[in-house]
Formats: C-alpha cells, structure tokens, sequence
C-alpha cells in the first residue's frame, strides 16, 4: 500500500479541515505543502492550523523552521519524502495539504534537484535590477533565457525568478530543462490528487474576506508588527497578511485600508493559485457549491478517493 493523498487548493478553501476529516476516515497524518506554515511564527498570517483545528491528527511540516532561515523547494521534496515514507512505514496513509502548487507538484513529480552553484553576488545584482527596473524586467530577463520557465511564475515571486536566473547563470542549463531531465524516475507512490473549486468565485471570495476580518480579531496586526520590525526575516517578511499592513505602521495609511488590501490581495492570490492547479490534469476537481458544508466535501472527496485506481 504506497497510496497518497493529496489536497490542493486556493487559500480559505477549507483544505485543512477536509484534510482532517480525511485522516480520521482513512488513518492518516497530514503533511503541510505550505511554504509559510513551515516557519515558527506567523501562526495568523500563515493560517496555521490550531491544536482545536488538527483535532488529535498529527501534522508534520508545520512551524519547525526559523524566519531568518533559507528554506528551498528541494529541501520540501526531501523533508517531504521522509515524511511519507515514515507515515507509510507505519501502516497508515499519508495526506499532502495545501496551496503551495510547486512544492506538490515537484513532490508528486519526484523532482530531483541539480547541485549547482550558489552566486551570492549575482542574486544581490538580480535584486538591485529588480529595485531600479522593477519586478515586471526581472521576469522580462528569465523569460529571454528561460521562457517556459518565465511562464509559470508571477514577477512579484522575485526569490524564485532570481533562483531561476542563477540556475542558468551557474549552470549554463535552465531549470525547465533540469525538471525534464529529473522526471525521467517516476515517483514510487500512487497519487489521489485532489483540488478544491468552487461553483461561484464569489462564495470563495466571501470565504477569504470572512477570513481576513477572523484574523485580524485573532491578533494579526500585532503579529504582521513583530514581522514588520525584524529585519533578518527576508522571505516571510514578504508573506501575505504581513507585508500588506508595512503602510499602516509606517504612518502611511490607515489600518482599514490596508486590511481591504489584505483581503485584494488574497483574492488576487487565490486565482493564481486556481489557475496553477486547474493546469494539471492529474487533479481531481471536487466543487464545492454555495451552500454546501464540510460533510459535502467529505463526501465528495470519498468518492474521488474510492473511485480512484
């Protein structure tokens, strides 16, 4: 038995609480594939599941890595697959939940991840192009030498486009055709690839802007502030929920502005998402309609599972 289940979506889908109903329906652990609910903090902004929330289901993968920390998607592969092999080892089923789509799919993949060199000096060069040039360039530049790359990332993701130039810049090869390379081993397991959508983009909507006003009741501002004032923390510094309320503590705006930029930006972030997940085949796609509750999506969700080879 080497299945695996896995749970995507756009952020305030409800992937959490199907990912617990799940463990409990088929013995399972739940493994994050969210790359901000690795650090130890940001417990709000991240959206980390509560103790109330895991109900008694482990999760593994969540809030062991510090801020300051460099964290890539190579170490997720790897982090990951030590997981899943522990979860299977003891007769039980593992469950891959979140909205990260490039730690998934380079999991589900088994990417493997060239050793090329690391050019501190380069990528300061890349981020000083990116200040004066803004973002848009930046990912103008990986798309000459990397298009089909170029093609998958926003150019607000500036670590992951600066990543992809450093790849050519060091290698002479680029990323796109490194994961060509690295599919040729398919993965050891059996994938049930799940990922929630939605009947009416406004019932998500909806969902997210509820969950924007819920954080920030649960203290998020004073968390986006501890964020907002250390410096060593470039990557989660960047994170939404945080960096949307920099203005506010700067004295630019007022705290009601920046929360309605939250809740934009969050919108805007779960189409991204929507677009990455509805992009790969393999994914089952269980709708969720506008009335429906938890118990639909479990339901929903057995079917898919059982039904699937």
């Amino acid at each position: 038995m080497n299945k695996v289940i896995v749970i995507s979506g756009p952020t305030a889908s409800g992937k959490t609480a199907l990912a617990v109903e799940l463990a409990k329906l088929y013995n399972g652990e739940v493994i994050s594939a969210d790359s901000m609910q690795i650090y130890t903090d940001m417990d709000i902004a991240s959206a980390k599941p509560t103790p109330e929330e895991q109900q008694g289901i482990p999760h593994h993968l969540v809030g062991f890595l510090d801020p300051a920390d460099s964290f890539s998607v190579a170490d997720y592969v790897r982090l990951c697959g030590e997981c899943v092999r522990d979860i299977l080892s003891r007769g039980k089923t593992p469950i891959i939940c979140g909205g990260t789509g490039l730690y998934i799919s380079s999991f589900v993949d088994n990417l493997t991840f060239d050793n090329s060199e690391q050019d501190f000096s380069f990528r300061e060069k890349m981020r000083k192009f990116a200040e004066e040039n803004g973002n848009a360039a930046l990912l103008e530049k990986l798309r000459e030498v990397d298009p089909e790359t170029a093609e998958t990332l926003h150019e607000n993701n500036v670590g992951r486009i600066i990543r992809a130039l450093e790849v050519f810049h060091t290698t002479g090869h680029t990323i796109s055709q490194a994961k060509k390379q690295s599919r040729q081993t398919p993965s050891p397991y059996e994938f049930v690839m799940i990922t929630l959508d939605f009947e009416r983009r406004e019932t998500l909507h909806e969902r997210i802007n509820r969950r924007v006003d819920d954080m920030a009741r649960r203290g998020l501002v004073e968390e986006a502030r501890r964020c907002f004032e250390q410096t060593n923390r470039p990557t989660a510094a960047q994170a939404i929920g945080c960096k949307e309320l920099y203005p506010y503590f700067k004295g630019e705006r007022p705290l009601e502005d920046c929360i309605e930029e939250l809740k934009l930006r969050t919108r805007q972030y779960a189409k991204r998402q929507l677009t990455w997940f509805r992009r790969d085949l393999r994914n089952l796609r269980l709708i969720i309609g506008e009335n429906d509750q938890l118990s639909d999506a479990v339901k929903k969700a057995q079917m898919l599972i059982n039904g699937s080879k």
